[in-house]
């Protein structure tokens, strides 16, 4: 298959032909075609990871999202032959790799399908930035709905949508705005009762296509990077949160207040009004544990200043919100303004700890006070006094 680019040049997508070896390494399985090596690894019994080799050379096994945490506990797995493929099973899954070109059926243990490849793993060549884009695509099953991937304004079943991963700051977003902050590569799909989750492991920018552009095909794709998906079986979705959460890790247990209703817009200014918002919870009895500010409290946006205008006691007032019962939240970009007469910009430069290009320039760019430095090294700088003063 041949796929125009906007150079007009064509790129070939390849997929992976007969399998013609393969070998088992405890819980790993390997399975060889003539060119590309899929890897199944058996984590438990309802978890299994795929990682494909393209051209026959694995990246680095490494991940920033893997829980160090993650045991391996399958209670008992194997491989059986059969003439058209192979099955891996455990005690709650059978998993069907197909002689012909690596598709993957997963089925439970009796015999219903949970997840099922179309066209499977297949690649072709970057043209625009090199390396590969590495892609799966499966069959959507009769009636299913597919929710997750972090922030997505539009509706909560994902059915009929493609949605593309790739951190955006994207203030002042509508309706169906596409990316925006959070992204998380993971996803629920749920047919039939039966529940599982997809999380691919790619930190490039990756897409997520739910039958928008074929109604019974969904398909996921990174612009570089291995194509490396850990497949969760719930049957109960909140089963497969768990599964999820043993992979990547849990947090850290949370103060009790940060568990409780946090107030948070852009913006409050000056002062009187977030007080005023402050005593509006309280005499209408609505429970409040904090209080956010963002931008507007600063100088010229210049981070760990305060606006004299605005907030001309900021000490006065956090004690204020804290005796109160309000913990106060206040926002600190990563942006430091290039401006010679701000001391943080002076400590920035002359310690060095700025980003820099490759031929020394100072990284810049454009943020909220306008052109930017941004930082590489906890620095300590204050402006104003006030406690939003500390470490970073």
């Amino acid at each position: 298959m041949q796929v125009a680019t906007s150079s007009g040049k064509y790129s070939v997508k390849h997929y992976p032909d007969n399998i013609q070896s393969w070998k088992k390494e405890g819980n790993y399985f390997y399975f060889y075609t003539s060119a590309t090596i899929l890897e199944i690894r058996v984590i438990s019994d309802k978890i299994v990871r795929f990682r494909y080799a393209a051209d026959g050379q694995f990246q680095r096994d490494f991940s920033y999202a893997i829980s160090e945490k993650l045991e391996e506990s399958p209670e008992n797995f194997d491989i059986r032959e059969w003439q058209e493929s192979f099955e891996i099973f455990t005690t709650a899954i059978r998993v069907y790799i197909a002689r012909e070109n690596l598709r993957i059926t997963i089925t439970d243990i009796d015999g219903k399908i949970i997840n099922q490849d179309e066209t499977g793993f297949h690649w072709q060549y970057y043209l625009q930035k090199g390396g590969k884009i590495v892609y799966c695509t499966k069959l959507i099953q009769e009636g299913e709905a597919f929710y997750g991937l972090g922030d997505k304004p539009t509706d909560l079943n994902l059915r009929g949508k493609r949605v593309e991963n790739f951190g955006t700051d994207a203030y002042g977003y509508a309706r169906d705005t596409d990316p925006l902050y959070r992204n998380i590569p993971f996803y629920y799909g749920l047919h039939n009762g039966i529940g599982y989750g997809i999380f691919f492991d790619n930190t490039f920018r990756t897409l997520f296509d739910f039958g928008s552009e074929r109604e019974d095909a969904s398909s996921f794709w990174a612009r570089g990077g291995e194509m490396n998906y850990y497949f969760i079986y719930g049957p109960e979705l909140i089963k497969v949160a768990e599964s999820y959460a043993r992979i990547t890790g849990t947090a850290e247990l949370p103060p009790l207040w940060a568990l409780g209703y946090h107030q948070c817009r852009w913006s409050y200014f000056p002062d009187t009004r977030i007080r005023e918002i402050a005593q509006e919870f309280r005499s209408r009895g609505i429970p409040c544990d904090a209080l956010y500010l963002d931008i507007d409290y600063m100088d010229g946006f210049r981070c760990f200043t305060w606006s004299k205008e605005g907030f001309p006691d900021p000490k006065k007032l956090l004690k204020d919100l804290s005796d109160d019962g309000f913990k106060t939240v206040v926002i600190i970009d990563p942006g430091i303004k290039v401006d010679p007469d701000y001391p943080v910009y002076q400590e920035l430069v002359q310690k060095g700890y700025a980003c820099k290009r490759a031929d020394g320039a100072l990284m810049e760019g454009d943020v909220w006070p306008g052109k930017c430095a941004f930082p590489i090294l906890p620095i300590r700088k204050c402006v104003n006094g006030g406690p939003a003063c500390s470490r970073t």
